[in-house]
């Protein structure tokens, strides 16, 4: 998958849904849940507004074009039928205790 933060394409070629979640969770700083129950590769190109997209982003479903194009959350559901939906969840997370330098032993 081709993805470049701040790009205003995000493109694949025989990508399975799963690492499209990924890609979209990198560029939303947030976790991304596969839900659609597709499975195989699939090819897509999105088009959309390029730059940060958490920071003042509108919520999903929210309209808004730009000169550059639409916001990703209306690209996804323009371009590709896909829709992100905001939820609560459990989220796996990783906590460090304490750390220490390793003996030179």
């Amino acid at each position: 998958m081709l993805y470049t933060p701040y790009s205003s394409t995000l493109q694949g070629k025989a990508i399975p849904l799963s690492y499209l979640a990924g890609g979209l969770a990198l560029q939303l700083r947030c976790a991304v849940v596969d839900k659609t129950n597709l499975n195989g590769l699939y090819d897509f190109k999105l088009q959309r507004t390029a730059g940060p997209t958490m920071s003042g982003t509108p919520s999903p479903g929210a309209e808004g074009t730009s000169a550059s194009g639409p916001s990703l959350f209306t690209a996804l559901q323009e371009q590709l039928g896909l829709k992100l939906e905001s939820a609560r969840g459990p989220v796996e997370v990783l906590v460090i205790d304490s750390v220490s330098k390793p003996s030179e032993d």
